[in-house]
This record gives C-alpha cells, structure tokens and sequence, in this order.
C-alpha cells in the first residue's frame, strides 16, 4: 500500500479562514440576503456550498440597498467599494488583511512619488485592486514586461500576495542598475510562501503528486507548477472525485497539498479517495 503524505503547509490560510467566517456570521445575522462581491475566494466548490446556504455572488454593487454585501478575499477597486458604503447595504469586509497590507503599500509609495509597479497576474482582481490603489502604476508579469518601459527614476515594487519568490527576484535583480532609486515591498503572503517551499520539498521526494484546489486559484496553479517541476507525476484536481487509480499505479509514495483556498475536509477527502484508490 502506497505511503500518502501531506505537505508540512496545506491548505486553507488565515485570510481564507477569516472571510468564511464572517460569512458565517452574516448568514447568521438575518441581515438577508447575504451576497460576495465576487467569487468569496478561487475555489468553486465552496463557493457553490455557499450558494447553496443563500450566499450568492454578484457581479456589482446591488441597487436595491437590501441586506448584506461581503467585500471578497482578493479586494475591490476603492471607487467600488465607496459606492458599496454609500448603497444602504451592510457592508463586511473579507479582504484578505495581507492583501490590505499591499494595497496600503502601493498608495504610500505613490504618495512619495514613486513610480509603482504591481508585480502579479494582469486581470487577477487582487492585482486590479492593489494597482487601483496607486493611481499610474503599472502591472508587471515578468522581466519580459519591463522591456520597452519607460522607467522613472525613482521606483517602488510591491507584489500580489500569491505570486513565487523567484518571480519578484527576477525582476528586481533587473530593475538593479535600471533605476537611481529602488524600493521592494516585498507582499509575498508568509503562508504563500511557507506552501510554496513546503511543497516543492515533498514533491522531490514521491513517486506522485496531487495537489487540490480551484482551477481558478493563482496560488494553487502555481503549487502545482512547483510540484511538476520536481515530480512529473503531478496532478491538480478539485475535487476527489476526478482522482484516477493509474496516477498512483505503483507508486511507493503519494505526496499532497492544497492551496490556500482549499479547507481541511477538501484535502480529508481526497487523501481517503488516494488511500482507495492506490491500496
């Protein structure tokens, strides 16, 4: 039988936890109808659990003024939420505190006259928050992004709270030399950061890989880059039910890890479809 291993670091994260939570507790307050501004976090399958509870997702503002509106873990534009305080609504908001922490960062640097880049995914909406904050910056994918830009010369960097070390050190290292003055605000999350090592550490190490979370989730693709790159028998599914006993077809040792929107009984199911599955 196949030894199944889970990451020291897995799973749902502090910001996750806070905003399920205080979803909790606005289902709970009778204040309805309880709707997210926004998916509440990138897994789908909670997402639709919630759903399911009467916590709907809305693309906008609501006009009605009715009930309670949950300010999403990724954040929104603070026009957005302006009018969402001026609406009538509740308003709660589950931003995430790390990804506030980048928001505050960008403004500052752009109140001191630096010229902000937001190391992230384009369209992600923390990243469209956190460049909304600092009014002119730029958002940056990589190093092949700074080619052809024209730089100030004096530049902050602050970066989404899910994106790899390695990325932010790739395009610091060429900004190095580029530009008189240089200032990092490093806003990789600590948790992003502990998975992120935690997993490539595991997946060195087993004969297959699965990482669980949403499609849709930056941090958990990114897990799941890290892991093919030291294991090629990795996996990413959502769900336990999409798991295939030929992945683990021989295999000695089966590693696993989530991402941080993923909750403990997500990884408990699918460690015991694993067990099932490579028995």
């Amino acid at each position: 039988m196949a030894e199944i291993v889970v990451a020291r670091h897995a799973g749902a994260c502090y910001g996750v936890e806070r905003a399920l939570d205080l979803v909790e507790e606005a289902l709970a307050s009778g204040e309805a109808p309880v709707r997210t501004l926004g998916p509440l976090i990138h897994n789908p399958l909670v997402v639709e659990g919630l759903e399911r509870r009467g916590c709907r997702v809305c693309s906008e503002v609501p006009a009605d003024g009715a009930g309670t509106l949950v300010l999403r873990t990724h954040g929104v534009l603070p026009d957005v939420e302006r009018r969402a305080r001026e609406s009538g609504l509740a308003v709660v908001d589950a931003t995430c505190p790390y990804v506030t922490k980048t928001h505050v960062a960008a403004r500052r640097l752009a109140d001191e006259g630096y010229q902000v880049l937001v190391v992230g995914e384009a369209g992600h909406p923390e990243v469209d928050a956190t460049a909304a904050h600092a009014p002119g910056s730029v958002v940056v994918g990589g190093v092949c992004d700074l080619e052809g830009l024209a730089l100030s010369r004096r530049v902050g960097v602050v970066v989404q709270t899910t994106q790899s070390r390695r990325l932010l050190e790739e395009v610091v290292s060429w900004l190095v030399g580029r530009v008189e003055e240089l200032r990092v605000c490093n806003t990789i999350c600590s948790a992003t950061d502990e998975r992120q090592r935690a997993a490539a550490e595991l997946a060195g190490g087993v004969d297959a890989m699965v990482v669980i979370g949403g499609r849709n989730s930056a941090n958990t693709t990114r897990l799941a880059e890290i892991c093919a790159g030291r294991c090629p028998g990795t996996h990413h599914v959502e769900d336990a039910s999409e798991l295939e006993a030929a992945w683990f077809a021989g295999a000695a040792r089966v590693g696993v890890t989530a991402g941080a929107s993923t909750p403990a009984s997500q990884i408990a199911a699918c460690v015991d479809a694993i067990e099932a599955l490579a028995g």
